[in-house]
């Protein structure tokens, strides 16, 4: 059984290479690169499997993944400057790619804590960061 639940957070970001020159920079990142940044509403997907409870018939209880995703991921990006106010991306680009690998490397550091060894499983974990771009850690 797979449950996927969304959540949405807003935050800016500004994809800029430090190791690459200002024309290469606007070369690869385009718009992305403005020395602003610029702001996405981006829907994150938890994707869980696992066998449903016979008693509860859940896979896992919501109440307790929301509070977990809530603690890791949204606390910390939610109306963020990812590049000045994560330190995760402190020294590395926050593209979409990154955010969704960092929000699965801190679900990942805090599941079995939360759910236990025998519990559901972190399936995926999906950045939608635009109608077009979808980006699965």
């Amino acid at each position: 059984m797979r449950l996927t639940r969304r959540y949405r957070f807003a935050a800016s970001h500004r994809l800029h290479a430090p190791s690459l020159s200002e024309e290469a920079n606007r070369e690869l990142y385009g718009k992305c690169n403005n020395p602003y940044g610029h702001g996405h509403d981006f829907i994150l997907e938890v994707r869980v499997r696992g066998a449903a409870d016979e008693e509860t018939g859940l896979v896992i209880g919501q109440q307790e993944l929301d509070a977990l995703v809530r603690r890791t991921v949204l606390d910390d990006f939610h109306m963020k400057d990812l590049n000045a106010q994560v330190e995760a991306f402190r020294h590395v680009v926050p593209t979409s790619e990154n955010v969704a690998r960092e929000a699965r490397r801190r679900l990942c550091g805090a599941w079995r804590e939360t759910f236990g060894a025998g519990g559901p499983a972190l399936d995926a974990v999906r950045i939608l960061e635009t109608g077009k771009n979808e980006f699965e850690a």
